[in-house]
C-alpha cells in the first residue's frame, strides 16, 4: 500500500502513560499477516469519557460503550479494539459478540465487563468472528507493556496508509502530565459527534463528569470539524481515559484543556491527511457569517462539495464552485457581500470577481499540497474552520475494491 503523500515523516515518539498498558496481535479477523486487535488495560480509578456517532444505524460496540459511560470508576478498565469487521448491522449477533468479548477480557484481566469498552472498524453487515479475538485475549493480557501503544495504533488500521499518533507533555504545579493518543480513519469520514476511532490516554487526575464535559467541548472544535467524503460512520468512537496516576488534578486547568485540544486536532488532521486517495490538505475558513452555526454550515458545504474537491484535485482555481457551495449551504448569505480567497489571493469580492484577480497566480497556488480556502460572508461575526482533502480517482479505486 502506498503511503499518503500528506503523511507525517515518521510515527511520533509517544510518552508512556502511567497506569496504562497496551498489547496488539494478529487475530485474522479479516486481514492476514498483520496486527488487527489491540487491548489497553487501565488502572483502578481511571475516568472514562467518550463521544460517539449519532448515526441511526450505530454499531453494537457503540451502543454498549454509550451505556457504560458514567459508571463507577473504582475498578480497573480496559479498551479492546479490532479492525477488519465493524460488527455493525449485525442484529443480536452483534450484541452477542460484544458480550463474548467483554466476558473474555474480564476472565483474563479481572476487569469487570461493565468497565470493558470495545470498538470495531471495517466491513459493515458481516457477523464478527469474535472467537478469533477471544482466542487471543490471554496472549494480549500476558504481553501488556507500557511501550506498546505504537503497535496498538497499527492494529486499529483499515484502509489507513499510516498509523496515527499524537502527544503532549506539560508541567502543572511542578509535576509532569502526559497525554498520548492514537486514531484510525481514512474513508467514511464526516463526523457527527465523534469520528472514526480515536483513543487518548493521560495520567492526569480528573472526575468523569468533568472529563466528559471537556472532551465534548474539544471534540466540537477538532474531530467534528473534519470531513473526507461526507459519510458518517456507524462506528465513530472517541474515548479518553484519565488514569490519575500522576496525582495532578487538572479540573478546570486551562493548560491541560489546551494540550488535549492540540492532541485531538493533530489526530483529526492526520485522518484528513490520510483521506482515501488524497493529495491535498485543505483548510476551509469561513468568517462574517450570521453566527457560528451558519459559518459551520458554509464550511462543510464547501468542504463536502464533490465539485470543489475535484477541482482542487485537478489544481483548477474554479472559485465559481465555492460560490455554488455557499449558495446551497442553507446559511444566510448576501451575494453582493460575499468574498472568496485562495490563500492570500482574493479571487472574488463584493459579489464579483476581484478587480486584480490573476488566473495565473491562482492556478500556481493550487499546485501546493496544502491549501486554504477563505470565505467571508460579510453579514456578521460568525466563523468556523473545517479541514478536508481533495477527491481523486484513488478514492474511487479504494472504495470500489474495498470488500474484494
Amino acid at each position: 500500500m502506498t503511503v499518503s503523500p500528506l503523511a507525517p515523516a515518521t510515527f511520533p515518539q509517544l510518552p508512556e502513560i502511567s497506569g496504562a498498558t497496551f498489547a496488539a496481535t494478529a487475530a485474522g479477523v479479516k486481514y492476514e499477516g498483520r496486527k488487527d486487535v489491540m487491548l489497553a488495560v487501565l488502572a483502578e480509578g481511571t475516568a472514562i469519557a467518550g463521544v460517539f456517532t449519532r448515526s441511526a444505524t450505530r454499531a453494537a460496540p457503540v451502543l454498549d460503550c454509550q451505556r457504560k459511560l458514567g459508571g463507577a470508576s473504582n475498578t480497573p478498565a480496559a479498551i479492546l479494539v479490532n479492525a477488519g469487521n465493524a460488527n455493525a448491522f449485525t442484529g443480536k449477533n452483534g450484541d452477542g459478540s460484544v458480550t463474548a468479548l467483554t466476558a473474555a477480557v474480564e476472565a483474563a484481566t479481572g476487569v469487570p465487563q461493565s468497565r470493558v469498552f470495545t470498538a470495531s472498524t471495517g466491513v459493515i453487515g458481516e457477523p464478527l468472528p469474535h472467537a478469533r479475538i477471544t482466542d487471543k485475549i490471554a496472549e494480549l493480557q500476558t504481553t501488556q507493556s507500557t511501550t506498546a501503544i505504537n503497535a496498538a495504533a497499527e492494529a486499529i488500521m483499515t484502509t489507513d496508509t499510516f498509523a496515527k499518533g499524537a502527544s503532549a507533555t506539560m508541567t502543572i504545579d511542578g509535576q509532569t502530565v502526559n497525554i498520548a493518543g492514537i486514531a484510525k480513519g481514512s474513508g467514511m469520514i464526516a463526523p457527527d459527534m465523534a469520528t472514526m476511532l480515536a483513543f487518548i490516554f493521560t495520567d492526569a487526575k480528573i472526575d468523569q463528569d468533568d472529563l466528559q464535559a471537556l472532551v465534548s467541548a474539544q471534540n466540537a472544535k477538532t474531530f467534528n470539524c473534519i470531513t473526507v467524503d461526507s459519510d458518517t460512520s456507524t462506528s465513530d468512537t472517541l474515548i479518553v481515559a484519565a488514569t490519575g496516576a500522576s496525582g495532578v488534578d487538572v479540573t478546570a486547568n486551562a493548560a491541560f484543556a489546551h494540550a488535549l485540544h492540540d492532541v485531538m486536532r493533530d489526530l483529526a488532521h492526520q485522518v484528513v491527511r490520510d483521506g482515501e486517495g488524497a493529495t491535498k490538505f485543505i483548510t476551509v475558513q469561513v468568517t462574517g457569517a450570521q453566527d457560528d452555526a451558519d459559518a459551520h454550515k458554509v464550511a462543510l458545504a464547501v468542504a463536502n462539495s464533490p465539485l470543489v474537491k475535484t477541482a482542487i484535485a485537478g489544481e483548477d482555481a474554479n472559485w465559481g464552485r465555492v460560490v455554488m457551495a455557499v449558495g446551497k449551504s442553507g446559511a444566510a448569505a448576501d451575494r453582493d457581500r460575499l468574498s472568496i480567497r485562495f490563500g492570500d489571493i482574493t479571487v472574488a469580492e463584493n459579489g464579483w470577481r476581484a478587480p486584480d484577480y490573476s488566473e495565473d497566480a491562482a492556478s500556481a497556488y493550487m499546485k501546493n499540497a496544502e491549501l486554504e480556502l477563505g470565505v467571508d460572508l460579510g453579514i456578521g461575526k460568525g466563523e468556523s474552520t473545517v479541514w478536508t482533502c481533495d477527491l481523486t480517482h484513488g478514492y474511487i479505486s479504494i472504495n470500489a475494491d474495498y470488500r474484494s
